[in-house]
């Protein structure tokens, strides 16, 4: 969500950063410079046997721009981890997008251990809604645990759980999942996640129950009328967007509904129980994407969708994807985001299956 100091209004410092195993955070590019940095990462791919078919996938971190923090680490991780439980027909797919000074201790901590909670659940396979659920809520706990200091830290999570030709989506926050659906001569994107923010009705209902104030920056620094709690719509008012805060504070406006972490947003609604989707896969369904909202901040699904249909190499695909949003972060703002997008191609999946 668009903001000065990202996505709560806490500005933070710089520290250093780090990547490991299938998880990671490589990548520096400055603005002056249109170049785009890949991860150091070949194209992988994962067969899932029940069904006869492969996902071919890369992915790509990349740090965003601070002009006042320029040292500043990039907050994003991401978890990649193949043939759960020992079973081959299930892989997981996550995106870790941290906010607040310890964003990418908070982000790294919940991709580590939101997987290994959830592959030692031996419900997995039997409820897999139930499971995913438990999951995030004892990630949730553990950091709050945690030596890390989440008061106003914490990070968004959107993961995909393939088991066999099934998709289980799980989100908390407002970074994002797409599939991709051949329609005749169309490729149309459909959200498999709905962005949790005070623009949903639902959510701002929620949180308002929970004792929250709604107010863009500019109501809560008297510009604009407070008691106007209508903010049009994301896609063209997300540069002033609604957040959250204390009745008598100033703090700690998030911009989303949901995240892992935030102990002290925690207290006015914002949960880390996660919206769960599902869908079974057919041989229309092309590929999927996993991406911060580094990506789609001014990106519509569509357009993620008709760009990395344009490539047939899931690397490019992402390159070109990673570099468009920085470009046109540039453009609208002094700053970027950081950027992280999987790309997930499914090749092979034909109506007959084998179960």
């Amino acid at each position: 969500m668009g903001c000065v100091h990202g996505k709560c209004c806490i500005r933070y410092p710089s520290s250093s950063s780090s990547s490991d195993g299938d998880s990671g955070r490589h990548g520096e590019m400055k603005p002056f410079n249109n170049r785009h940095i890949l991860t150091q990462r070949s194209l992988e791919s994962v067969p899932v046997p029940s069904h006869k078919f492969t996902l071919q996938y890369s992915v790509l971190t990349q740090h965003g721009y601070y002009p006042d923090t320029v040292d500043r680490e990039n907050q994003d991780s991401f978890c990649i981890k193949t043939q759960i439980q020992g079973n081959p027909d299930v892989h997981f797919f996550g995106v870790f997008d941290g906010h607040g000074q310890f964003g990418a201790e908070c982000s790294n901590f919940v991709k580590d251990r939101l997987v290994e909670i959830l592959s030692s659940d031996s419900t997995l396979l039997d409820d897999p809604l139930n499971a995913y659920t438990s999951a995030f809520l004892a990630t949730n706990t553990e950091l709050h645990d945690s030596e890390i200091d989440d008061t106003m830290s914490g990070t968004t999570a959107i993961t995909v759980l393939v088991v066999g030709d099934a998709l289980y989506v799980a989100n908390v926050g407002d970074s994002r999942a797409v599939i991709a659906v051949k329609d005749g001569d169309q490729i149309l994107a459909e959200n498999l996640s709905q962005d949790q923010t005070p623009f949903r009705k639902d959510e701002y209902d929620r949180v308002k129950l929970c004792g929250a104030r709604v107010l863009s920056v500019d109501q809560v620094e008297g510009l604009k009328d407070p008691n106007i709690q209508n903010w049009g719509d994301e896609e063209s008012q997300g540069g002033d967007p609604p957040r959250l805060w204390v009745p008598n504070g100033m703090y700690p406006g998030t911009a989303f509904t949901r995240s892992v972490g935030d102990s002290t947003a925690e207290k006015i609604g914002v949960i880390a129980v996660p919206e769960i989707s599902f869908v079974r896969l057919t041989p229309n369904h092309l590929f999927f994407v996993v991406a911060s909202d580094g990506v789609f901040e001014f990106l519509p699904s569509q357009t993620v969708v008709d760009m990395a249909a344009a490539y047939t190499d899931p690397r490019d695909a992402c390159a070109a994807i990673a570099g468009e949003s920085y470009k046109l972060w540039l453009e609208h703002e002094n700053r970027t985001d950081d950027i992280t997008i999987i790309i997930v191609q499914i090749k092979g999946l034909s109506k007959v299956c084998i179960v």
